[in-house]
């Protein structure tokens, strides 16, 4: 038998980490990414300004946002990206609390590692937490009549306290319209509960002006212009031709050349297109429609033959809107002129172009489906337009989960420090290594109480005290006031309180994310690929020519 022979399982250049040191490596990305979240969690949380390679700015302190611009390279911290964009995805909010509990899970369980306690051990520990942690949300959960428009404002309030535009008079006004919002969209099924589907909510943006200029239209907006000057600028009763198909002469895929001998050859060729653009045009009217809208181009002779048949026009449509635009109509998306059908036509009261600030915009009012709406954003600059828009959405989400499950909990870190609190009480029963898994899940839920108690300029140690002597008489909505910077009896009469869906996702996910990272003990990464060689595919005597002297190496 050989011996002394090395043997080569992975390529060169890859490296391998593996047992204590891979787990403390990922532990430790994972307290990094959520060190970088914490402080801007919460009313008081701080924005962060990302710059990209191409000097965009975007600054913000939505978690997915921030974690998506990032450009995380580290495996184990990308895994906490997924997590908060899974996170997004799923109900819209929470997004920074995820990345923080998870990243305080893993730090509270590097210290159990540090007493040789074994992963599996911490392991089984949080699933037992996370399962008896659902359980307790349940029952603390407060119902919520969702017909009362003054407890979900106070919702949506909430969810835009942590947010930019949290803290200035528009929050009522940004309230009110996602409020409005909701209600022209949902949908009473015959149990009492809502349909919401936020694919009906279009949101427009447009520069200048103030947020206070924002407003609700009931239809669909489009940053659009009429394509012609002589076409019509407003149509009432408008018929709704959608189309997925450019009006114009199609170019044929290949390269071809057309020989003209002859001035009339010419003549008869220009005319022929005409006839085709024309006949488009005609077979459009005789559907009776009056508005066309498509995704693609129109060409300038076609655009002239509508306009004579009093046809508005509308260009170069995003796939999004077009899509939008067929839901609030009723129209069918028609991807050819062959399959034009008078019943694929969609329906608005009134399609009118008005003048935004600078710019021109197509507005349809009126359409078919009542539950569409479009909120048209107002701001000094595009920074300011996409924050809020960001806002908006999570404000959305918050109240569709309200009305998929009417249950509330309290804000504040009041739901936190009980469930801490009634966790330590059933840790006692569990017994043995796992009840200190249990302890120090529960000691993590307690940080987002502290992180809060930070933010608002309290010593979180004295925060936290009083909080667990207040949870412990039986005050189980004790928070942190952030706004006041004092600790509150009941944060549910102060107006501060969050979906209960909300709640147990960030739960779910965030054990779930430091479990993932819990049980990794190896972590494998392939070598870079190779920079091509200098001189590769060359001749060998132009080789020797490029190559540089010893002087120029130098």
């Amino acid at each position: 038998m050989a011996t002394g022979v090395p043997i080569l399982v992975l390529k060169e250049g890859a490296q391998r980490t593996y047992g204590r040191e891979a787990l403390r490596a990922n532990i430790l990305a994972a307290k990094v990414m959520a060190e970088v979240l914490k402080t801007s969690l919460g009313p008081r949380g701080l924005d962060k300004m990302l710059v990209d390679a191409f000097g965009d700015i975007v600054v913000t302190n939505d978690g997915a946002t921030i974690v998506k611009e990032m450009e995380v390279q580290h495996p184990a911290a990308k895994l906490l990206v997924e997590v908060a964009k899974a996170q997004d995805a799923e109900v819209g909010d929470g997004t920074t609390s995820v990345v923080v509990l998870a990243g305080t899970f893993l730090e509270r369980a590097e210290k159990l590692l540090d007493e040789n306690i074994h992963p599996t051990i911490i392991i089984n520990g949080y699933i037992k937490a996370l399962k008896n942690s659902l359980e307790i949300l349940s029952k603390i959960a407060e119902p919520v009549n969702v017909d009362d428009d003054v407890s979900l404002k106070k919702i949506v309030e909430t969810t835009l306290a942590s947010k930019y535009i949290g803290h200035g008079p528009e929050r009522s006004k940004i309230a009110d319209m996602v409020l409005e919002s909701i209600r022209i969209i949902a949908e009473k099924r015959p149990d009492g509960t809502y349909n919401v589907d936020l694919d009906n909510v279009k949101i427009e943006k447009k520069k200048g002006g103030s947020i206070y200029d924002s407003r609700i239209i009931r239809g669909i907006v489009l940053d659009k212009e009429v394509v012609h000057p002589g076409m019509p600028r407003r149509v009432e009763n408008a018929r709704i031709l959608v189309l997925d198909a450019p009006l114009e002469i199609q170019k044929p895929d290949l390269t071809t050349k057309i020989r003209v001998t002859d001035v009339e050859q010419l003549d008869r060729f220009l005319e022929e297109e005409t006839k085709i653009l024309k006949d488009m045009v005609e077979k459009i009217a005789a559907t009776g429609a009056n508005v066309v809208i498509t995704q693609k181009g129109i060409d300038e002779v076609a655009q002239h033959f509508l306009a004579k048949k009093g046809i508005l026009a509308v260009r170069r449509v995003k796939r999004s809107d077009i899509e939008k635009l067929a839901r609030a109509t009723g129209a069918k998306i028609v991807t050819s002129l062959r399959e034009l059908r008078e019943d694929y036509l969609g329906y608005a009261e009134l399609v009118e172009e008005r003048k935004v600030g600078e710019d021109k915009m197509v507005f349809i009012e009126g359409a078919k489906n009542p539950r569409s709406v479009t909120i048209l954003l107002r701001g000094a600059n595009d920074m300011l337009l996409d924050e809020t828009e960001r806002n908006i959405k999570d404000a959305l989400h918050s109240l569709r989960n309200i009305m998929r499950e009417p249950k509330i909990t309290p804000g504040g870190g009041a739901v936190e420090v009980e469930l801490a609190e009634q966790l330590r009480t059933y840790a006692r029963t569990v017994g043995g290594k796992e009840q200190l898994a249990i302890e120090a899940y529960a000691d993590a839920l307690e940080q987002i109480a502290v992180i809060l108690a930070e933010s608002a300029g309290l010593d979180p140690l004295d925060a936290l005290l009083q909080l667990r002597s207040m949870h412990a008489k039986g005050l189980k909505n004790a928070g942190v006031n952030v706004l006041e910077g004092k600790i509150a009896e009941d944060m549910l009469k102060l107006g501060v309180f969050e979906p209960l869906l909300v709640k147990k996702q960030v739960v779910k996910s965030a054990t779930e994310a430091a479990i993932s990272i819990l049980k990794i003990d190896d972590v494998i990464a392939a070598a870079p690929p190779k920079k091509e060689e200098k001189g590769k595919g060359k001749g060998r005597e132009e080789e020797e020519e490029t190559k540089p002297s010893g002087l120029e190496e130098l």
